[in-house]
């Protein structure tokens, strides 16, 4: 039998598509990739077509996308984003069609205008399979008069590489670390405030907060830390780490006591994922999707943009360090019992072979 040659089309300089792509190559599939924002990607072979990020080029580009699309001949497509990636993948003539959601490409977007709303819902409909990475998500799909089958699949963890330190965090110092991009939808502000507060509440207490991810708003939050005096000199609170490949957000988990993820809008995050695997106490922002994490026994959620809620549940975990450190080992279990990415992507390559009717 030969091997499915499946066609994405998404964001290659995403490492979340780089990662599936990666695991289905490995599972012995001939990778392409259709993308607008080409980088390097290992497993797959690249075709970028019109480079850029003009609304008008995903409608402009469309001709150019059949042609190559008919070129590679594939098995099925798959777009990653329902918006965007998701429309080329819908119209480019290639059936089966999969489609997975990212979280705002479902709850934000189709909000913003009626004519976002018409595009979703088309593309949604000509889809074959859908997937989605968590149950409000799923909702949202089936809200558009979908026929096809809805399954819920994480981009997971790597259960084996994100792991807790091999010794005990360091007991005089309460790390923070915030994973999530310096973009509005994730409140990076909000933290600082909060961080601030607490600084403010329990003066003698050694904080250290460590923000990763990078973003457009790095010149404004920076002023902000350094205006809330978390960039003191030789007392430095706040740290501006930005982006870090995979060994950087293990060194940074296992250093913090708390990972803290507090976006306005949000699906199941990788950021979270990882953060329980790494034997994290979190703090979330109140989410249906972080519903399903999160419970009294892994963290504390907290109003989306309420800096004074998020820096009193940090307060209580710096004031409990044992229940924070117990946080901490039920949420790895949870990560090893359902996170795992190896497992999730075994079901989506279940799933692609069902839609080609063939068996694992």
């Amino acid at each position: 039998m030969s091997a499915p040659r499946l066609l994405f089309v998404g964001d290659a300089d995403s490492v979340h598509l780089q990662r599936w792509v990666r695991e289905m190559h490995a599972r012995g599939a001939e990778c392409h990739v259709i993308t607008r924002r080409p980088a390097p990607l290992a497993g797959a072979t690249l075709h970028a077509v019109r480079p850029g990020d003009d609304a008008a080029g995903w409608f402009a580009a469309l001709p150019e996308v059949r042609r190559v699309a008919r070129a590679i001949a594939p098995d099925f497509v798959h777009g990653h984003y329902v918006t965007s990636n998701g429309l080329w993948a819908a119209a480019c003539g290639v059936r089966p069609c999969v489609i997975t959601a990212w979280g705002s490409d479902l709850l934000v977007t189709p909000r913003e205008s009626r004519a976002k709303r018409w595009l979703t819902g088309w593309i949604l409909r000509r889809a074959d399979l859908l997937t989605g990475d968590s149950a409000d998500l799923l909702d949202a799909m089936r809200a558009f008069g979908v026929t096809a089958p809805c399954h819920e699949i994480l981009w997971g963890a790597d259960t084996e590489r994100f792991v807790p330190p091999a010794r005990p965090r360091d007991p005089d110092v309460f790390t923070i670390v915030s994973l999530r991009q310096w973009l509005p939808n994730y409140h990076i502000d909000v933290i600082l405030q909060a961080v601030a507060r607490l600084r403010a509440r329990a003066p003698g207490a050694a904080l250290r907060l460590l923000l990763l991810g990078g973003g457009a708003l790095e010149p404004l939050l920076r002023d902000q830390a350094a205006a809330l005096g978390l960039l003191e000199p030789g007392a430095e609170v706040a740290r501006f780490v930005g982006r870090v490949d995979d060994g950087g957000l293990v060194a940074a988990l296992q250093a913090a006591d708390v990972s803290v993820s507090v976006p306005a809008s949000d699906a199941t995050s990788v950021a979270l994922l990882e953060s329980l695997a790494c034997g994290c106490a979190v703090v979330v922002s109140d989410l249906p999707a972080n519903r399903a994490w999160v419970d009294d026994a892994g963290g504390l959620r907290v109003p989306a943009g309420d800096a004074v809620a998020l820096a009193d549940a940090l307060h209580a975990l710096l004031a409990d360090r044992a229940r924070c450190a117990a946080m901490g080992v039920h949420n790895r279990a949870v990560a090893l019992a359902r996170a795992s990415r190896r497992a999730q992507m075994d079901r989506m390559w279940a799933l692609y072979l069902q839609l080609l009717g063939r068996t694992a």
